[in-house]
């Protein structure tokens, strides 16, 4: 199989501070291809083949970079430094209290108002045989939305030539005790971006237990059973079955906006597991979510409220999309019992996740 094309920088815009934004187009010979941002580490464009090989974009996103800087609900976005919440905008690390913005209140959400979604990332870009990469790097100095340490970050986004899988592989190092938990906050829409609900999208989710939510979104710190539930998906079931039979949690949280606990074998915390599928009966596309996270955020597009309009020229509402984010748990740094997310000098912060799409 021949070599991909190495991505090759595209303009994509200008911030107002006038700094430059690139785009990087990965393509594999099966006819997937990803763009990637350098503002907010964004994938753009996500596009694959259904069954009868017709290519559309299934994620959705803007065409201009102003709508991402403006109005953008995560499209794509890498997130950190912690993905999430963090109740009160505050959380205690070796004796020392920290305090980031709350800028979803009560919470702080998704490393603040100027996390990791809004900064512009150095790129470089390569192929080799195993497929097309773009490598992102990123220096948060110490005290950056509060958070102590200067973290050194990686993202790398690999697609794959031999399948259509996209991977995402991250890694940091800090000079000074601190937190992290990153992830990317693609929305997703198999039939194709901008095509309407995606209630009809099968999903399945290997994991026995979720996080249950108070009324601000902030996980009670039970680890409950999906069993008896409409949170249950550890068989598949289409997205829209359940989502308005008025359980308790759905109603909190206006749809899907929890974590669940994947189903780990002993001693695989450094492996891939599989996490969730999702397919969409009128295309045939499927993705798998592999990571090696303990968790995912299951998230069914709640607040998308006809305000966006995407790439392709259509408004997105409420269902029009769902995100699959794999991470440690939301406000894991106010809760003892969850895994940890702390890294310290000397570490280094490493996660891998991958979206196997086949038709």
């Amino acid at each position: 199989m021949p070599i991909p094309a190495a991505p090759a920088a595209t303009y994509f815009g200008t911030l107002p501070d006038g700094r430059t934004v690139a785009a990087y187009r990965l393509t594999n010979p099966l006819g997937m291809a990803v763009t990637v941002l350098t503002y907010g580490g964004i994938l753009q464009t996500i596009e694959v083949p259904d069954r009868g090989g017709e290519v559309r974009n299934v994620a959705l996103g803007f065409g201009r970079l102003d709508d991402y800087v403006e109005r953008s609900p995560y499209f794509g976005a890498i997130i950190g430094r912690v993905a999430n919440r963090i109740a009160d905008g505050r959380f205690e690390l070796d004796g020392v209290t920290y305090s980031v913005p709350v800028n979803d209140p009560p919470s702080s959400v998704h490393g603040g108002t100027h996390g990791f979604h809004t900064k512009v990332w150095a790129a470089h870009a390569w192929a080799d045989p195993s497929g097309a990469s773009v490598r992102l790097t990123y220096v948060s100095p110490d005290g950056d939305q509060g958070f102590p340490g200067t973290l050194h970050t990686e993202v790398t986004y690999h697609l794959a030539a031999e399948s259509n899988t996209l991977r995402f592989t991250y890694r940091a190092t800090t000079d000074r005790t601190t937190v992290v938990n990153l992830t990317n906050h693609s929305y997703l829409n198999l039939a194709g971006e901008g095509s309407g609900s995606v209630l009809d999208h099968e999903v399945q989710i290997w994991a026995d237990r979720y996080l249950p939510l108070r009324p601000d979104l902030i996980p009670t710190g039970e680890l409950a059973p999906v069993a008896g539930t409409p949170m249950d998906f550890t068989t598949p079931h289409r997205l829209g079955e359940r989502i308005r039979c008025g359980f308790e949690q759905l109603v909190v949280a206006r749809g899907y906006d929890h974590n669940y606990a994947l189903d780990r074998p002993a001693g695989s915390e450094r492996r891939l597991v599989r996490a969730a599928r999702l397919h969409e009966p009128g295309s045939g596309r499927c993705v798998e979510v592999w990571t090696t996270e303990p968790g995912i955020d299951f998230y069914s597009g709640n607040f998308l409220d006809g305000t966006l309009v995407g790439t392709g020229g259509r408004a997105y509402r409420q269902g029009d999309g769902l995100a699959i984010e794999p991470e440690h748990f939301s406000n894991s740094p106010n809760t003892p019992h969850f895994p940890s997310i702390v890294l310290r000098p000397g570490e280094v912060y490493e996660s891998t996740t991958e979206f196997r799409f086949s038709p």
